[in-house]
């Protein structure tokens, strides 16, 4: 039967006289339960069911580590973790374990994890009668006096029993004899003493010598006894005995008091004369070896010296049996007891016992978790003993009083985050109240294990990217990176692209990215001529349970390079090669203009900035080529002796760091006056049709610009008005568009003026027609062109 607050014994069926007795110190955290059993039960004999006793789930009793904290020796007492039994691991000796106290308790510390708790067993060890009485000696020589009167009474050597209580000695029997009989002297703690007490006057000259047998019974059923001889020899007279000259000898001595100094002085006269009346001293025959080893005692002067160390916490108070003896032929001796009370001195530190601790502790426990038990002990007594216990470094962690003495738990008082700190070293100090104070110190590690509560970083937001084009397909174009601040798999991150299906996202499907270390790749070249600029998402994910993401806006630029080479767009022959015939008559005058050369690059700024020269030249001072702006002018009239045609071969090439380029013929035929205007009016009618058709198509893609350019401006302002703030985007976000207004052109052919608009050009500028607004020439900066600047 188990109860509340009180004590109920009960049998165990079965087991060995256990019987438990369950205390509740606090609700629920902390419980104590008593048995017994009797002493030299075997190894495996069940103690009692503790799990039962104490309210534990056996199912959980493994799990959480149900045990029994031991010191360093071997522990004699096991608990079954499947099935929550206590039983006696080794044979169970109460002498040895508990020497001769009248109460042989054992005290258990059982321990359970997940969460912390600490019970207390305590198993009280019933003495049997395992041991007989036994005197350390066979027999004893005892003189006597005939002289003695009746009554006397001699000291004899008392027997000794392992057992106590009733199984210890209770009684002396003394063999049958008319001149004594035996008496006890009960000085406690199962300490009897026998004498000797003569009842019948010796008569020497009638015996000299009584043999003797002395009995030792103990209290046990059937009775065990052990027994010595004593041999009595009778004495002439010597019938005075020392007399101490105190009643009552009593002394206090403090502990640690060092050797060679005096405790007492013990004083006894006798009245005889000659050697019957010279006293000496000496211990009685009923001192431990263990007081001779701690005290000393001249035998003359009766002085008691310290020869060993006093220690109040081995024993508190000493009884010293003192023996006055003359030199007569048959000594006359007299017993006195010396006491002496040995007081306190703090000279013992604090012990502190970390009875169980986790090593490692979530970072986001809650304020209180334990942490650990701490067990506290101090060997001094009073205020000696009298321990207070505090932390001493500054931490999230408090010491928590028990309801049970000397008990501390260290729990968390302040939340707890690994990322500014993985490891605590707790240092508990205590001390005590002595004077001088003692103290002592211990340090737990305690490890903050982590959880996913950080989201991954990324080194930048938003990436910019510059990738120039024509790229090489499958290759890494750029990498992003993002970091943890957990650790373990909660910091292990994996990369994805975020891809929503949406028409602006279209190109995202040829980017492939590395899920381990956010490199990406392109699966297909880029060309700046048709995409300048796009952005997408990157999404960083920790591995963690549940796991977190972040994402990062990547913004890429296409960067141009020289990849496109100048297309000739005049002369062009019937074939499509770049070749051409100009007649003109041989009276044009110096300055002349024969043609112009009209070329494009699909690239852009220097990679398109074409620039014209002479590559072959049947007569070099006749012609001359504009640099900038592909002109052939007659250099000089035009001699009889001048041939009638010339080969012109120009050199179109951009300003790429790698030029590229194009070449262009053109043949120059000289004719006379008059079938020079014969021509010159077939090419007008021709270049009247083809003019037209060019001013019609100029004039619907001139509308078109115009419309979506105004569309362009009124969106633009609106979105400026709509977003004060954001200053990002400036201009229409289109992947064509590289962030420059529409410009309009001006520009002359023959007699006719035309306008044209388009993107990324420059004030001074002019275009060539058919050059779609791509190719830039800049004006002939020498002289006056028939071009209209802007």
């Amino acid at each position: 039967m188990k109860q509340r607050g009180c004590s109920t014994w009960r049998p165990l069926r079965g087991w060995v006289a256990a019987v438990p007795l369950l205390v509740l110190l606090t609700s629920g955290a902390y419980a104590q339960i008593r048995y017994s059993i009797s002493e030299e039960g075997k190894e495996g004999t069940v103690v009692g069911d503790a799990a039962k006793d104490l309210g534990l789930d056996k199912n959980t009793l493994k799990d959480r580590n149900f045990r029994i904290v031991s010191g360093s020796t071997e522990p004699l007492f096991l608990v079954n973790q499947n099935d929550g039994i206590l039983y006696v691991k080794r044979k169970v000796d109460r002498e040895e374990v508990c020497g001769r106290s009248s109460t042989c308790l054992i005290n258990l510390k059982t321990v359970l994890e997940n969460p912390l708790e600490i019970h207390y067993v305590a198993v009280e060890v019933v003495d049997v009668n395992d041991h007989s009485p036994a005197f350390s000696e066979k027999e004893t020589n005892l003189e006597i006096s005939e002289s003695a009167v009746t009554g006397a009474r001699f000291q004899l050597q008392a027997a000794r029993d392992a057992d106590s209580g009733q199984f210890s000695i209770q009684q002396y029997k003394l063999s049958h004899s008319e001149h004594f009989r035996v008496e006890v002297k009960d000085r406690g703690d199962d300490r009897k003493i026998p004498f000797l007490v003569l009842q019948k006057q010796l008569d020497r000259e009638t015996s000299v010598k009584h043999k003797l047998l002395l009995t030792a019974v103990d209290g046990g059923k059937p009775a065990k006894s052990g027994t010595i001889e004593v041999n009595v020899e009778v004495l002439d007279v010597n019938d005075n005995s020392p007399t101490f000259t105190k009643d009552v000898y009593s002394v206090t001595l403090s502990e640690n008091t060092p050797v060679g100094a005096t405790v007492a002085q013990v004083n006894a006269t006798d009245s005889d004369e000659g050697l019957n009346g010279e006293v000496i001293y000496l211990f009685g025959k009923e001192v431990d070896s263990n007081i001779m080893d701690l005290f000393g005692l001249n035998q003359e002067t009766g002085e008691i010296t310290i020869k060993g160390k006093i220690d109040f916490e081995d024993n508190q108070a000493y009884e010293i049996d003192i023996r006055a003896s003359d030199k007569g032929a048959a000594p006359l001796t007299t017993d006195k007891s010396v006491f002496i009370k040995v007081i306190d001195v703090n000279d013992n530190a604090p012990e502190i016992e970390v009875t169980s601790y986790s090593n490692s502790i979530p970072e986001d426990s809650r304020i209180g978790t334990t942490v650990a038990l701490i067990s506290v002990n101090d060997l001094d007594s009073g205020p000696n003993g009298k321990v207070i216990c505090f932390l001493n470094d500054f931490s999230p962690f408090a010491l928590a009083t028990s309801m049970q003495d000397r008990m501390y738990s260290i729990v968390t008082q302040a939340s707890l985050d690994r990322e500014n700190q993985a490891q605590y070293d707790v240092r508990i100090s205590c001390k005590d109240s002595g004077e001088p104070a003692l103290s002592s110190e211990n340090t737990i590690t305690v490890a903050v294990s982590d959880v996913n509560d950080n989201r991954p970083e990324f080194s930048q937001s938003p990436y910019t990217f510059y990738v120039t084009e024509a790229n090489e397909p499958g290759t890494s174009v750029f990498s992003v990176k993002a970091f943890d601040r957990d650790e373990n798999d909660n910091a292990v991150i994996s990369y994805h692209i975020l891809r929503d299906g949406s028409e602006g996202n279209k190109l995202i499907s040829f980017l492939n990215i590395n899920t381990d270390n956010g490199d990406i790749m392109a699966l297909k070249s880029f060309d700046f001529e048709t995409l300048k600029t796009f952005q997408f998402q990157v999404v960083a994910t920790d591995s963690g349970t549940p796991s977190l993401s972040s994402n990062v806006t990547v913004n890429v630029f296409i960067l141009d390079q020289n990849d496109n080479a100048p297309v000739i767009l005049y002369p062009v022959s019937s074939n499509g090669s770049a070749e051409g015939v100009e007649e003109i008559p041989r009276n044009v005058n110096a300055g002349h203009l024969v043609t112009k050369v009209r070329a494009y690059d699909a690239d852009i700024g220097y990679n398109g900035w074409l620039l014209f020269s002479l590559q072959q030249v049947t007569d070099h001072s006749l012609f001359g080529l504009d640099r900038y702006t592909g002109q052939i002018r007659t250099l000089r009239s035009f001699t009889e002796t001048d041939e009638a045609e010339h080969k012109l071969v120009i050199l179109v090439k951009d300003n790429g760091n790698v030029s590229l380029s194009a070449t262009a013929t053109v043949i120059v035929k000289l004719v006379e006056p008059k079938e020079a205007f014969a021509a010159s009016d077939v090419k007008s009618a021709t270049k009247d049709n083809e003019e037209n058709n060019v001013t019609f198509y100029l004039m619907i893609t001139l509308g078109s610009v115009s419309t979506l350019f105004l569309i362009s401006i009124i969106a633009l302002i609106a979105m400026q008005c709509s977003k004060t703030t954001d200053y990002t985007s400036k201009y229409l976000q289109d992947t064509n568009y590289d962030g420059t207004l529409c410009h309009s052109i001006q520009y002359r052919s023959g007699d006719k003026r035309y306008m044209l608009v388009g993107p990324r050009m420059s004030i001074g500028s002019t275009i060539v027609p058919g050059s779609h607004a791509n190719t830039l020439v800049l004006p002939d900066r020498r002289r006056a062109s028939g071009e209209v600047r802007l």
